[in-house]
């Protein structure tokens, strides 16, 4: 493989990962919501005492608590689905930034995950530090919370 192909590779499993990540953060809130629905039905008894009652208003609430979540991910996933991916020299949405040998892909924010032995983690365009460094490329420097940071790489 040549180097442009390594390049787009390693970007297409670093976008892939982000997106296994949201998709298993959606499951995950959503079988939250599909717990407390459950959890909320009364049951087909002809009388149900207080107690009951105010247990499934709390399951209700806490699913309604948990749909926020559901959204949340959901509108990640469709963030990451229309992105342009494709390979770039300068920090736009879409790109993998490298810099103090720390690793973002700027799409949505995300928690820290791995890709080929290196931590990857994503930013949202929303970020202060992607609108510090938005159109710079490699060898640039941004100041970001009073320090300096120079770019090492973009794919």
């Amino acid at each position: 493989m040549t180097d442009v192909q390594d390049r787009a590779a390693l970007k297409r499993a670093v976008c892939d990962r982000m997106m296994a990540l949201e998709a298993e953060e959606l499951a995950a809130a959503k079988s939250h919501y599909d717990a407390f629905m459950r959890e909320s039905q009364l049951d087909d008894r002809e009388g149900h005492d207080k107690d009951d009652i105010a247990v499934s208003r709390e399951n209700a609430d806490l699913a309604h608590a948990f749909d926020a979540p559901v959204q949340a991910h959901h509108a990640k996933i469709d963030v990451i689905e229309n992105m342009d991916f494709s390979l770039t020299d300068t920090v736009r949405p879409g790109a993998v930034v490298c810099f103090s040998d720390r690793n973002f892909i700027v799409a949505v924010s995300t928690s820290k995950f791995e890709v080929e032995g290196r931590t990857y983690m994503g930013i949202s365009t929303q970020s202060p530090i992607f609108k510090a460094m938005d159109g710079l490329g490699a060898g640039d420097s941004f100041s970001h919370n009073g320090q300096e940071f120079e770019i090492q790489d973009v794919l």
